[in-house]
């Protein structure tokens, strides 16, 4: 581990130098490129550096206390000692993690599906609550949400919704939260008081480039349609909606968020890359089935991963066993908590994959 550490050293050292090249700064592809590769190397490299900096300074309180004859000189130096001593360990497994392979779509922006499933109505309001969960995370997170296609059921609930949310590391935040969302409680909708269980199905995509997946252009049908639901500014006055099909793979694709015919063609194309990019991960992933059954979550959207129980308060994430009593913080976007162990877990489970290699 140590060795590849030195070499990542080397590495981002020989990078902070190019960058400071002047033939380098006046080629703003290969400046921008350079940048790239340090950023996604400064934080390992940072925990590196600090642990190095402990054993240096383990090994310097040690020569010091042979040498050292004053009493309270020798017991500073005994703290100093103990404090590096613990730190080491702690360093150590945060270079594990760090030099764990990246997921390239990890600093990604995200498309964000949401679509309602069984439960009628409630699942339709349980998905507009959805939607606004992940808009509020977003907002928290200083992320831009654009909106691209809803399909609303006018009595508050969406049937469908999708969205991008763009920011630096969109992707490795949310891609956990793909899969089944069960809701239990009582709708609004009942007059009985009786608590309905309703799901909706989440899928989280990331943003592809052009050249990441090509389309023929002549797999594919545009339909033009005037948008419904809330207007102004000429957003369904005219034939600005657009309807994409993609005829190898029967994706249809909605977007009417935008003015012109051609923003919503624009969008639906983003959002087909992005589909036919999953369709590919989902393809090379199911020729390793059992790589996949060992990480948390398979990202499948017939997977129920976590339940809402709003009767008793708490939400449950059934692949890591983890509940919080925090369902009103949760609503409201506060979903850290369980990103964060979600991502820990995943880690863990990396790490012991590699420890059984």
């Amino acid at each position: 581990m140590f060795d590849k550490l030195e070499d990542i050293l080397r590495k981002f050292e020989d990078i902070t130098m190019e960058l400071n090249d002047p033939s380098v700064i006046s080629d703003q592809n290969r400046f921008r490129s350079l940048m790239k590769e340090q950023k996604s190397l400064e934080a390992l490299v940072n925990c590196y550096l600090e642990y190095k900096k402990c054993k240096q300074a383990v090994e310097d309180a040690l020569v010091m206390l042979d040498e050292e004859s004053d009493p309270e000189m020798k017991e500073m130096l005994r703290d100093e000692l103990s404090e590096a001593k613990d730190r080491i360990p702690q360093l150590e497994d945060e270079l594990k993690i760090l030099l764990l392979p990246k997921d390239p779509n990890d600093e990604k922006n995200v498309i964000v599906e949401i679509r309602a499933g069984v439960g009628g109505d409630e699942a339709a309001l349980f998905a507009a609550d959805m939607y606004r969960v992940y808009t509020r995370y977003a907002e928290r997170q200083n992320w831009r949400v654009e909106t691209m296609s809803v399909e609303d059921i006018g009595i508050g609930g969406i049937k469908a919704v999708s969205f991008m949310i763009k920011g630096n590391g969109a992707y490795s935040r949310l891609k956990f939260e793909s899969g089944v969302h069960r809701v239990q409680r009582i709708p609004a909708t009942e007059s009985g008081g009786r608590i309905h269980t309703s799901a909706i199905t989440v899928a989280i995509m990331p943003e592809v480039e052009d050249v990441e997946v090509e389309i023929d252009m002549n797999d594919c049908k545009f339909d033009v349609f005037r948008a419904s639901g809330n207007g102004g500014q000429c957003v369904n006055t005219t034939d600005s909606a657009v309807r994409l099909t993609h005829f190898p793979t029967g994706i249809v694709i909605s977007c009417q968020d935008e003015k012109s015919q051609q923003q919503n063609k624009a969008k639906a194309l983003k959002v087909l890359r992005a589909k036919l990019y999953e369709l590919e991960q989902e393809r090379q992933h199911n020729n390793e089935a059992e790589l996949r059954r060992s990480q948390v979550g398979s990202g499948d959207r017939s997977e129920k991963i976590r339940t809402y129980n709003f009767h008793q308060g708490r939400v449950t994430d059934h692949r890591i066993n983890l509940t919080l009593y925090k369902i009103d913080q949760i609503m409201d976007g506060d979903i850290d908590e369980l990103i964060d162990a979600l991502i820990a877990a995943d880690q863990a489970s990396k790490l012991a994959q590699q420890s059984a290699v």
